[in-house]
């Protein structure tokens, strides 16, 4: 059975680069418009630095808030589950301490839980920003009727 994705969400989109160069851009065009002296050399730097300090929000938001579904593992963040280990992911209940996949304290913010089951009868929790799609992923690759 190939391993290939079945279900994918990135924690964060690289389009954030572009909002520090962005206002750099703005910021020169203002000082442009007023009349005044344009700093150029200053607006690129504070364009390169606040692109500099994106880049490792970005990547960590990318490495630990990635889901993805393939034929054989629910992977949350750099965890992984394999799909044989679970029972069910319909109708089951949260039970107080239950485990957040990933390796959080808590399901990440803006995000929706999904408990699942699993074939120990332990219920960790699941997450995706769309629960029901994650959800129709795992019961599709289960071979589990919709």
């Amino acid at each position: 059975m190939s391993d290939e994705t079945r279900y994918l969400e990135r924690g964060a989109a690289w389009t954030p680069l572009w909002y520090g160069p962005g206002f750099a851009v703005l910021g020169a065009l203002a000082e442009l418009a007023t009349g005044g002296p344009v700093h150029v050399v200053a607006w690129v730097l504070v364009g390169l630095g606040l692109a500099a300090i994106t880049v490792p929000w970005i990547n960590a938001r990318r490495r630990f808030h990635t889901v993805r579904v393939t034929s054989t593992a629910l992977w949350q963040g750099r965890e992984e589950l394999r799909l044989d280990r679970i029972a069910e992911v319909t109708e089951v209940g949260t039970p107080a301490g239950a485990r957040v996949l990933g390796g959080g304290w808590s399901v990440p913010r803006n995000y929706d839980e999904l408990p699942v089951r699993l074939d120990d009868g332990t219920v960790v929790l699941a997450w995706a920003r769309d629960g029901e799609a994650l959800r129709a992923a795992i019961r599709s690759v289960k071979g589990w009727p919709a």
